[in-house]
This record gives structure tokens, C-alpha cells and sequence, in this order.
């Protein structure tokens, strides 16, 4: 007698490539394991069992921060990017009679834009990066830490 067949060979292997751009979108593992109608423990499990989705998950989770770090990185610094845009072009030639006459047309063209640098990625980015320097209400932690040495002075240290 031949055993139940695993949900991971129904449900989950056939669905890698979908489970790839799942984590790239920003779905958790949680989500993933709804949406392949799997248990999250379960879900788990075959995180463990099979490598293959291990890499899958690992690799996609891994691009997906690269992408973002890059992209947040560009929103420090500033950078080109292409725009297209419309221009009106006028062209002048002459008739059969020696007339002048004008033709317009539009046509698109591909133009270098710099996107300058923004000033809240660069506050997420040193928050993040330079939390000693950068941290918001740096100070506050410091000053809660001495109110709270304050405050055992004054109550006599009779709850210390």
C-alpha cells in the first residue's frame, strides 16, 4: 500500500519559479505557505528537508535585498536615469512651385535625467548604517538612562 503523496511534490516543487518571484515581492514565508494551501509549520519543514527550496528562498530573499539596498543607494547619491520625451519638430521644404511650406511632427526622444538625491533615503540609510551618529533621539537614550539613575537616588534605593 502506497503512502499519501506529499503536499511539497503537489504543491510546493511544481511552484519554485513562483515561489521565487513570491519572495521577490516581498511575501513572507508565512504568506507563501497560505497561498501554496500548506501549513507554516509545515512550510518549515520542507525549508529543512529540501534544499532546493532553501536555495530558492535563500537566493530570492538575498537578490531582493540587493535590489533594494542598490535602489535605496541611488536615492542617496542621486543619479541619471533616461526619460523619454516629446519634442515638437519642425521641418521646412519647398514645393514643386518654389513655395516654402512646414511640416510638423513630434517625435520622442531618450534624454539623460538626474534624479537628485533624497534626503529621507539618506536618513533611513545612516539610521541604519551609522546608528551611533545618526540614530534618531540619540540623546534621548542617554538622558532616559540618567533619569533612571536619578531616580534610584531619590527613592532612597529602597526599591533597588
Amino acid at each position: 500500500m502506497a503512502g499519501r503523496v506529499s503536499k511539497y511534490v503537489t504543491n510546493v516543487k511544481p511552484n519554485l519559479f513562483l515561489i521565487e518571484h513570491w519572495v521577490r515581492d516581498g511575501m513572507t514565508d508565512e504568506q507563501i505557505a497560505k497561498r501554496l494551501n500548506v501549513a507554516y509549520s509545515t512550510f518549515r519543514e520542507y525549508i529543512k528537508k529540501y534544499p532546493e527550496l532553501s536555495a530558492v528562498l535563500k537566493k530570492s530573499k538575498e537578490i531582493a535585498d540587493y535590489e533594494v539596498e542598490e535602489s535605496l543607494y541611488k536615492k542617496c547619491i542621486g543619479h541619471y536615469a533616461k526619460e523619454g520625451r516629446a519634442f515638437k519638430v519642425k521641418e521646412v521644404y519647398y514645393d514643386e512651385e518654389g513655395r516654402r511650406c512646414e511640416k510638423e511632427r513630434i517625435e520622442v526622444a531618450e534624454v539623460d535625467v538626474f534624479i537628485p538625491p533624497d534626503t529621507m533615503a539618506m536618513a533611513i540609510w545612516l539610521n541604519n548604517r551609522r546608528p551611533d551618529k545618526w540614530r534618531r533621539n540619540a540623546n534621548k537614550e542617554k538622558l532616559d538612562e540618567k533619569k533612571f539613575e536619578h531616580d534610584k537616588d531619590i527613592d532612597g534605593r529602597k526599591f533597588w
